[in-house]
């Protein structure tokens, strides 16, 4: 069936793999990568369904799973069902009007930054240095700090695009023509902006099953 007229292309987040929400019960990351890898592959052979990587978000991945201590087996899924390209980012075209919006959203989010910095310092001003946590020996103006990352963290990144892979993902996805496929609400927002398909990670495993059942997949037709 590698003639099946559905072939359609998806590019696939980081967050795709990482998610709980892929995961069954008890399911640990492991498991719940080789059970999407072999959807993936199912649905390309019987459907020509094709899911890419740009080597950033290949290296992102890898480098989270080794850190996990995954089995080799799913790095050889890996690289034999997810399509790793470089997006070609002199050919493609981005509107200027996404480009403006870009730049109007970093002034707006430096200046929110630096209003949280400055109500961190006069927190800290009027602070003592009094152990806040015995445990830890964290006074109030370590609080302060903490609280100053955390914060700094939301009002800059949150909901941006903030990282090379973010734009290879969105940029591989506009060349290809193909859908994109996260978890990550940042990305989301900028999916939309670049008049690309995206779905949540969460639903991609039950959207490849439910199209191999409409195919007749003998290994999903009739499964409790």
């Amino acid at each position: 069936m590698a003639d099946s007229p559905l072939k359609q292309r998806f590019v696939l987040d980081t967050s795709v793999f990482i998610t709980e929400a892929i995961r069954d019960d008890g399911q640990g990351l492991e498991g719940a990568c080789l059970e999407l890898l072999e959807l993936v592959a199912d649905a390309k052979l019987a459907l020509n369904i094709s899911c890419y990587m740009p080597p950033t978000i290949d290296e992102e991945l890898t480098q989270m799973l080794r850190d996990r201590d995954v089995d080799e087996e799913v790095f050889a899924k890996l690289d034999t069902w997810i399509i790793t390209k470089a997006p070609a980012r002199y050919e493609v075209q981005v509107p200027a009007h996404i480009v403006y919006q870009f730049v109007d959203e970093m002034s707006d989010r430096v200046n929110r930054g630096l209003r949280v910095a400055e109500k961190a310092v006069r927190e800290a001003e009027q602070s003592s240095t009094d152990t806040v946590d015995d445990h830890d020996h964290m006074t109030e103006v370590d609080r302060v700090i903490s609280d100053l990352r955390d914060e700094y963290r939301r009002a800059l990144r949150q909901g941006v695009l903030d990282s090379r892979e973010d734009f290879d993902l969105l940029i591989l996805a506009r060349e290809l023509e193909a859908g994109v496929v996260t978890e990550d609400q940042g990305i989301v927002g900028w999916a939309d902006d670049f008049g690309l398909r995206y779905l949540p990670g969460r639903n991609f495993p039950a959207l490849l099953r439910e199209y191999l059942v409409a195919s007749g997949h003998e290994d999903y037709v009739n499964v409790n």
